[in-house]
């Protein structure tokens, strides 16, 4: 049984079907029938045999179906037509949106290749009542409408754009399919966490991340290494024994620090474990029952430090005597009081003259 493979749109899904009895080469357009309706899609899989372990669909939960024929020159230009007209219903549509003041926007029009069925497709915050809507397009177009509501990644996708690389995004020229990613991907390439860095123009986790996440996997199988360093470890290499620092999955070669304060890098093949325990075997490399013999070092002359000079004893606390406030001494006792009593001045002659009244006081 043979199959090829087709596509939509420049980045869309790959749907399969069963070729017919006409030759059909890579490139070429053809005529099928998908959920959608009638389309003329772009052969991207060549025919090839289909093995007998292998199973595949034409869509999700629909069996394999064969193609109608290969397009000719007619097709070509009803399908050029069908890019023209979507243009229009585009403006239509907007100002229909501004009539009916729906928050809404619409990102794309595409029509099937019959003209049976016309996606409109747009974004919005919430779910949105487009009943009216539907109504006034079907009156204006006479044919079956659909509104399709996408996310951010689909948007992104369906206008395409430049990434941070410099590059056309990949969702827009080559990606079928969006594919899951994850924070943790980041965090094992020991990549910068800072969002505006690691997030693309949908405001999502740049689809990039997923390209090497599998060389920085622990169970991903590596050929000739028979250890795997971990950052922390204690490994010994040519120069001597020290420890891992900073582990590099691309070059495949780990930083060390000797316990003489250099610095060395080492590829994987070249380092060795200190602990039989952290030996670990990958897969697709030879298998070791015991570990290498290492050779023994030499000592290293380390030069002492002098000794730190003695610290000077403390000396102990003076007990200091309890301080009597003198006034309380002198008058707290009736005896002393009589004593120490001082005689009475003479009251200051009163002048009248100068003494002010409240009046006076009070402005």
């Amino acid at each position: 049984m043979q199959i090829l493979g087709v596509r939509i749109k420049k980045a869309g899904r790959i749907l399969f079907f069963e070729p017919n009895e006409e030759e059909i080469a890579l490139g070429d357009s053809v005529i099928v029938e998908t959920s959608r309706g009638v389309e003329c899609c772009k052969v991207i899989v060549a025919p090839r045999e289909l093995s007998a372990d292998e199973t595949v669909e034409s869509e999700p939960g629909i069996p394999l179906k064969k193609i109608y024929r290969k397009a000719t020159a007619e097709d070509l230009l009803q399908l050029e037509e069908n890019h023209k007209s979507e243009k229009l219903a585009f403006e239509v549509c907007l100002q229909k949106i501004a009539e009916h003041e729906l928050p809404m926007k619409l990102i794309n029009v595409e029509y099937t290749f019959d003209v049976n069925k016309i996606i409109f497709f747009f974004t919005a915050d919430g779910r949105v009542d487009f009943r009216e809507l539907v109504r006034d397009l079907a009156a204006i177009f006479r044919t079956r409408i659909e509104l399709r509501q996408v996310g951010v990644r689909d948007e992104a996708k369906l206008l395409g754009g430049m990434g941070g690389c410099g590059r056309p995004l990949c969702c827009a020229a080559f990606l079928g399919e969006f594919v899951p990613v994850s924070i943790r991907m980041a965090k094992d390439q020991n990549l910068s966490l800072n969002p505006t860095k690691i997030s693309g123009v949908c405001g999502r986790l740049m689809c990039c991340l997923k390209y090497e996440n599998d060389l920085y996997c622990e169970n991903c199988p590596q050929q000739n290494v028979m250890f795997k360093p971990k950052q922390g470890s204690r490994v010994v290499v040519a120069e001597g024994e020290g420890k891992v620092v900073a582990v590099s999955f691309s070059r495949r070669n780990a930083t060390i620090l000797l316990d003489t304060n250099k610095t060395v890098v080492a590829s994987w093949e070249d380092i060795l474990p200190v602990n039989a325990e952290d030996f670990e075997t990958v897969e697709g490399s030879a298998q070791i029952e015991e570990l290498p013999e290492i050779e023994e070092m030499e000592p290293i002359e380390v030069e002492e430090p002098p000794p730190p000079p003695p610290k000077p004893e403390r000396r102990e606390k003076r007990e200091r005597p309890r301080r009597v406030d003198v006034f309380n001494r002198r008058y707290n006792r009736k005896e002393n009081f009589e004593q120490d009593i001082r005689p009475e001045r003479p009251p200051k002659p009163r002048n009248d003259k100068n003494r002010r009244s409240k009046r006076d006081y009070r402005k």
